[in-house]
């Protein structure tokens, strides 16, 4: 599976390795350790996450080894959708490890691995998601994941712009 996302700012892959693996990889024209923070940092989390029109009302970060996560988003109708897991490692600006689960789906988390990688002051975002069983997979690619992520991904890439120029 390869995907564009919808501004043409760059293409973001999803690669399925096996049956309860996938790669996701974008690359963003911003240095690594700009990346790292507006990633890691709740006041810049909360100006990307998620679908541009949901609200994301909730945005708990405590990075550390052991610390947890939680975001809720809302859409316009007022239904919630909230996610959630522990950071297992935290390599500053280059890896973070953590679990990560939809709430509304209990018992479907998975494991992430995010790297990132800087050449010539852009920066590679890859994630390898690692889930418990071949069907939480399929289910997380069918719930329209891919087209999402896009979104997303267009969404921080505007936001590192600003921070790159501020």
């Amino acid at each position: 599976m390869t995907t564009t996302n919808s501004a043409g700012l760059g293409p973001a892959t999803v690669t399925l390795i096996g049956d309860r693996e996938l790669v996701i990889e974008r690359t963003f024209n911003a240095p690594r350790a700009l990346v790292f923070e507006a990633v890691t940092q709740p006041v810049h989390v909360r100006r990307w996450y998620g679908l541009r029109d949901h609200e994301l009302v909730t945005c708990d970060i405590d990075l550390r080894v052991g610390g947890r996560w939680r975001y809720v988003l809302r859409d316009a109708a007022g239904q919630e959708f909230a996610f959630s897991g522990e950071y297992r490692e935290i390599v500053s600006p280059e890896r973070v490890v953590q679990t990560e689960g939809f709430e509304g789906m209990p018992g479907t988390d998975y494991l992430a691995t995010m790297t990132l990688a800087e050449v010539d002051g852009r920066t590679t975002l890859r994630t390898h998601l690692v889930y418990q069983l071949p069907e939480h997979r399929t289910g997380h690619i069918e719930s329209g994941m891919e087209w999402g992520l896009n979104q997303t991904f267009d969404r921080l890439e505007e936001l590192l712009g600003h921070l790159g120029r501020a």
